[in-house]
């Protein structure tokens, strides 16, 4: 391996190379609201109905517990990418502590689960376009968005990180506006036809835990979905400013955002109006504008879902085309997706994650019941997201056992260790109980090991590969090699 003068960047064929590097462009302010916008789905807005009307005033606990649990999932992630900064993505990790299957299995189930978000995020874009100018053909606004965020893209990723920043800021307003209006209305004892506005309506009707355990555990089945993309600070890393600083911070953060965003937000929403007046389907923040006399609430909060929406399909199309870009410097896809434009972007994988995006389109018109199919893809598509999240945390375990060095020598050490790494992963187990409590989820459940299987046969045709053993055992020493400086 030679090292190269210009930044010490290998190619896809293991060979150095400059213009085959992405460039470290993402700022502090563009990681930070990355890392909220992750962290606040379009679920919060949407879903979180259908999550009280189940679990009750107990939907508090179970966010806290979720948030609890990914944040140290966060945290092993965040010490696993500081160890080596040559790691572009967590898939460069796994490959590197756990073998070539892994960075396999993680960068395609993530590229999966992010294409299936994605498509279903147009859909509800269209829809969403649709409550808002009724009449418009579903097509237009499904197809604009993708011609939109591929050319917001393409450029640089700092338009990327640009764009998302105003997202999240958006979503952000948004909650903080229903924190303090609510707030208002709690403390001035408004009152309304289903009662008065107080925090005592947490508790007066039927308790905490109105609906038992397997209510509660209900919540969690449903709850767990709303936090897909808690880990796209750690897909950005390759492309972040000063990464020892800036994803610490994100990081960290975690907990106080979920405190303030989900649980100050529900908390809010369940003592001004009593949590049995929330049903499934209907958004909760819509209703409660609605309460406070604002007549455009609908329209406003439509508007912030869309554009909660358009987020998470911008951060799919972001997430997708790195991935592939890296499982391709890997060996694992395609070498024409391991390169890169002028401007330092994976242009032909951002082709690819569009051209699926497109399908999306097409569904639109496929029936009725596009609707009910789309909630069960995205369910499999959240279980395969604790597959990724559960990956970290066995390269994490190796990445104690192989590496004292560096462990001894991290800034950013996991609080717990490998304690809390068995928490979370019996969190997970009591977590694909959950799933099985519930009919939609259980067949969401049942079919998701259809995915593995196509991935396992993949595997044994890819790994016979006289080409792909050659670039995974370059870029393996490129990542071990610490004569190579990494940018």
């Amino acid at each position: 391996m030679t090292k190269n003068d210009t930044d010490g960047s290998v190619g896809v064929d293991g060979s150095a190379g400059d213009d085959q590097h992405l460039r470290r462009a993402l700022s502090n302010r563009h990681i930070q609201l990355l890392a909220i916008g992750g962290a606040i789905g379009t679920g919060l807005f949407m879903g979180s109905g259908k999550t009280i009307s189940v679990a009750g005033p107990s939907v508090i606990f179970v966010y806290m517990i979720i948030g609890f649990m990914l944040f140290f999932v966060m945290r092993a992630m965040g010490e696993l990418l500081l160890s080596n900064l040559k790691y572009k993505s967590f898939s460069d990790f796994a490959s590197d502590l756990l073998g070539p299957w892994a960075g396999f299995f993680t960068g395609w189930t993530y590229w999966f689960c992010w294409v299936v978000t994605g498509v279903a995020d147009v859909i509800a874009i269209a829809g969403y376009t649709d409550a808002l100018i009724p009449g418009v053909p579903l097509w237009i606004p499904g197809l604009l968005v993708i011609v939109i965020l591929l050319a917001l893209n393409l450029p640089t990723v700092a338009a990327f990180g640009e764009m998302e920043f105003w997202f999240a800021l958006i979503k952000i307003i948004a909650i903080v506006a229903l924190i303090v209006t609510g707030l208002v209305m709690i403390f001035t004892g408004f009152q309304h036809d289903a009662g008065t506005a107080s925090f005592s309506n947490l508790w007066d009707h039927g308790g905490m835990f109105p609906h038992g355990f397997l209510g509660f555990v209900a919540g969690f089945q449903i709850a767990v979905f709303a936090f897909v993309g808690i880990e796209l600070v750690g897909t950005a890393a390759a492309e972040t400013k000063d990464p020892k600083r800036n994803l610490p911070k994100a990081i960290n953060a975690i907990p106080i955002r979920i405190l303030l965003f989900y649980v100050g937000a529900l908390v809010v929403l369940m003592a001004v109006t009593p949590w049995t007046e929330y049903v499934a389907g209907e958004s909760p923040f819509i209703a409660m504008f609605a309460l406070a006399g604002l007549g455009i609430a609908a329209t406003v909060v439509n508007l912030v879902v869309l554009t909660s929406a358009m987020s998470s399909a911008n951060s799919g199309i972001y997430s997708t085309s790195r991935m592939v870009f890296g499982l391709a410097q890997d060996g694992d896809a395609p070498q024409l997706f391991g390169r890169l434009s002028r401007r330092r972007v994976p242009q032909n994988a951002l082709f690819l994650s569009c051209i699926l995006l497109l399908s999306g389109v097409v569904l639109l018109y496929a029936g009725d019941d596009i609707g009910t199919a789309f909630d069960m893809v995205t369910t499999v598509s959240a279980v395969c997201f604790m597959f990724v999240w559960t990956i970290f945390l066995c390269s994490y375990l190796v990445y104690r056992r192989r590496r004292p060095e560096k462990v001894a020598a991290s800034t950013f050490r996991m609080p717990g260790g490998v304690f809390m790494v068995y928490v979370v992963l019996a969190f997970f187990v009591f977590i694909l109980w959950a799933l099985t409590t519930q009919p939609d989820t259980l067949t969401a459940l049942l079919v998701t090991p259809i995915w593995f299987v196509l991935l396992i046969v993949a595997w044994l045709f890819v790994r016979k590969s006289q080409n792909h053993l050659k670039r995974h055992e370059a870029h393996i020493r490129y990542l071990r090699d610490d004569s190579i400086e990494a940018h």
